[in-house]
């Protein structure tokens, strides 16, 4: 049994060499990155009681963030003092993230693998699971296998899309057919996922929730904002047990 969609690798593996074009195909994330950073700086910082130091606020804390693309999440959490481990079933991927990461002197652990396949036996902190489940081919693989790589006491994020009716409107007709933010086909409305479906999941695998929230896009501004509403975005923190 695998977790990698070999269809959804080659899917992302087209659209590597944009991954650090903010005006690219992957704007919707450049834009996007702002808020889900804070979010998990504010939620390292206050379960790892953490002294928010401008430069060292995740200093030592050992960091995964699997499906890690281009490295968009990596690179700030390592300038930031955190011990980061990307991963990415797309070769292309990583190989993009670590050329991206020497030019701006980072030291960051790339390899291309998946939660399932890695053969380290590390153990992390922090385990990041950003947009990437709605991706994979064994869900529950999956989970059990990001769960395994983090400590306990550790805190695993989930971020991901809803499966409603106006997630279809939003994060398929709007962002793919009419805004054109993303190619058409990126994402299968089928493959969303509930926060109760990932919750129970998670349970499943000693994992306790500690919050949910919501990531709200106002056209208007151009901008995205926490909420308490999760019909589209969100994202989940989970504490392992």
């Amino acid at each position: 049994m695998t977790t990698i969609n070999q269809d959804e690798i080659q899917k992302f593996s087209r659209l590597a060499d944009e991954w650090w074009d903010a005006n690219g195909k992957f704007k919707p994330l450049h834009s996007f990155n702002p808020i889900r950073l804070k979010y998990i700086i504010d939620k390292c910082t206050s379960h790892f009681k953490l002294k928010n130091i401008k430069q060292n606020t995740l200093y030592n804390l050992k960091i995964l963030d699997i499906g890690c693309g281009g490295g968009l999440i990596c690179e700030p959490l390592a300038r930031l003092g955190g011990k980061v481990t990307g991963i990415d079933a797309s070769y292309k991927n990583i190989e993009i993230a670590k050329i991206h990461a020497k030019r701006s002197h980072l030291k960051i652990n790339y390899l291309c693998t998946s939660p399932d396949q890695y053969k380290l036996k590390d153990k992390f902190d922090v385990v990041l699971n950003l947009e990437v489940v709605e991706h994979v081919e064994n869900l529950d693989l999956f989970l059990k296998s990001a769960s395994s790589l983090l400590k306990k006491d550790g805190i695993m994020f989930v971020a991901t899309i809803n499966r409603t009716f106006e997630s279809y409107l939003k994060a398929i007709i709007g962002a793919e057919y009419v805004l054109r933010w993303l190619p058409i086909g990126t994402h299968d409305w089928q493959k969303f996922l509930k926060p109760e479906e990932i919750e129970k999941k998670l349970s499943l695998l000693d994992l306790e929730k500690k919050n949910l929230d919501g990531l709200k896009f106002n056209i208007l501004s151009n901008s995205w904002s926490l909420s308490k509403d999760c019909s589209v975005n969100y994202i989940m923190v989970s504490k392992k047990n």
